[in-house]
């Protein structure tokens, strides 16, 4: 049981060191909130559930299911929140990024009110 835990929580601990390298080394903002969601919660996710196996009771599993449910609920949202806030006072984005989707519905949405 033990090296099943230790498995699990090195799993954790590398996808929270990917998140973390992705929030450095990204190039703009937006790549950056990508990296620090996606990894990030799936990392926290697996070392709860190593912390569960290790404690093996009942309170911890569903402390630890809690936990998970909580940061897979909020942490989109957080991050899309923040994107849209960003989006709004005009972060840039990177260089290489080949196009503005949002301004392009924008700009649809605001020709097919005026047209129609």
């Amino acid at each position: 049981m033990s090296w099943i835990v230790t498995t699990i929580a090195f799993l954790g601990a590398f996808f929270a060191f990917v998140a973390a390298l992705g929030v450095f080394r990204f190039p703009d903002f937006y790549t950056r909130t990508h990296a620090a969601t996606k990894a990030g919660a799936f990392g926290a996710a697996l070392l709860l559930l190593a912390a569960a196996i290790h404690f093996g009771s009942l309170r911890a599993s569903l402390m630890a299911v809690g936990i998970m449910v909580f940061f897979y609920l909020t942490t989109p949202i957080a991050s899309q929140t923040l994107a849209q806030a960003a989006y709004r006072r005009k972060v840039p984005f990177w260089s290489k990024t080949g196009r503005d989707q949002l301004a392009e519905d924008e700009a649809a949405a605001a020709e097919k009110t005026k047209g129609g």
